[in-house]
């Protein structure tokens, strides 16, 4: 047999492998991700941290659309202090949602975090 199908085979054949193992990781993603939710909402001052973020959040996108870009830093920088006062659980989430793929597992788990968002008020 030539290389290329050795591979192909090989690859076809661990794919529902590589798959199962996704299904654990996002499940406990999901599980984090409400443990935030609940750590968060349960303690005013890590509340009132997480509503600064979203409201900081909102002024960068606006100074991205501005392209002011020292500006869009400093408040970046300013979510990386209040980041740190949400506790160890929330920037561990953080970090992993970093590394999902953009699909049905990451859409539900930034739904989770949403209800934070809503709760934030404008």
């Amino acid at each position: 047999m030539n290389r290329p199908l050795i591979v192909a085979i090989f690859i076809i054949s661990t794919l529902p492998l590589y798959a199962q193992g996704q299904a654990p990781a996002a499940a406990k993603l999901k599980a984090d991700a409400q443990k935030v939710v609940t750590i968060i909402s349960s303690d005013t001052a890590k509340f009132h941290s997480y509503c600064q973020i979203v409201d900081l959040a909102d002024e960068i996108e606006g100074a991205k659309q501005e392209q002011d870009s020292k500006k869009a830093k400093e408040l970046s920088a300013k979510i990386n202090d209040l980041e740190k006062k949400l506790g160890p659980e929330y920037l561990a989430l953080a970090a992993s949602l970093k590394s999902v793929p953009n699909s049905s597992d990451a859409q539900e788990i930034n739904s989770i975090l949403e209800e934070l968002d809503e709760s934030c008020g404008d």
